[in-house]
Order: structure tokens, then sequence, then C-alpha cells
């Protein structure tokens, strides 16, 4: 059976709540992966793992247990990046389908970006998260979780 694996160190919770629902209501088995523990909805469907504060440690979870046929939602590019070749669908917190043909980008994209950072040349994040990257992840979410259960079935 498939199962739904979430990065939810960083994870909005608006995304949390997206992704809880549809568990409960799809009958999806759903891992929670954090490093503190998460208020989540009471469902035979979700569970939680909480793994060591260590930096990555969330990640490096996911990395060994998530199964191709299993969906993925994290925001951390190099996670995608071990995921994406191994056949197993990503999708960030904002909508955004990490696939064969972007991961290189993405990733090369964020090392840019973490070496100006490194180097103090840039500053800021991501814009915030507000309805509109809700709608966008819910939509995207909708289609994988769509198409995986077809497969699977």
């Amino acid at each position: 059976m498939m199962k739904i694996w979430v990065d939810a160190d960083a994870c909005p919770v608006a995304v949390k709540d997206i992704i809880s629902r549809a568990a409960h209501r799809k009958s999806v088995e759903t891992v929670f992966v954090a490093n503190k523990v998460l208020p989540l909805m009471l469902s035979p469907f979700i569970s939680f793992v909480q793994v060591d504060a260590e930096p990555d440690a969330a990640d490096k979870y996911i990395g060994e247990n998530a199964l191709v046929g299993d969906l993925v939602i994290t925001q951390d590019i190099p996670l995608a990046h071990i995921l994406v070749p191994k056949n197993i669908v990503v999708l960030s917190p904002r909508g955004l389908v990490f696939t064969p043909d972007n991961i290189g980008e993405r990733i090369s994209m964020r090392n840019l970006m973490q070496d100006l950072r490194d180097s103090g040349e840039t500053t800021g994040g991501p814009k915030p998260f507000g309805d509109k990257e809700r709608r966008e992840f819910a939509s995207s979410f909708d289609r994988a979780l769509t198409k995986l259960t077809i497969t699977k079935q």
C-alpha cells in the first residue's frame, strides 16, 4: 500500500491539515516525521515518528523508508534529489512536484543560494505562506494522491 511521508519539521500547519484530512478520508497510511512532538489529528491512518534533533534526521529517516509508489511532502531539495531518481513522488508544501526534469536545476539553484547566503551576499527567505500557496499545494497534492491511488489499484 502507498504511504504518505511528511517531512514535518518546517511544514506549514495548513499543509499538515490538508494532508491529515485527506489521509483520513481516503484511508491512506500517513507518517509525519519530525524532531519534536506534533499535534496531529487522531486517525488510525496517521502516525508520528520522532527523530533525533540532529540536522537532517527527518530527511534521513524518510530517505531510508520511503518506497516506490509513496508520496513524500518536503521542502528539502537535497531529500527530493535523493528520492526522485528512486521513482518516489515528491511534492513541496507550495505544490511544486519535483521530477527528473526539474530536480537537477532545483538542486543547482539551492546550492547557489546556499553559497550566496554563506558568503553574506543575500538575505531573506521564501515568500510568506498564504492562501495562494495553500491552494496550490492542495491542488497538486490531490492530483498526486489520485494518480498514485489509481496506480496502486
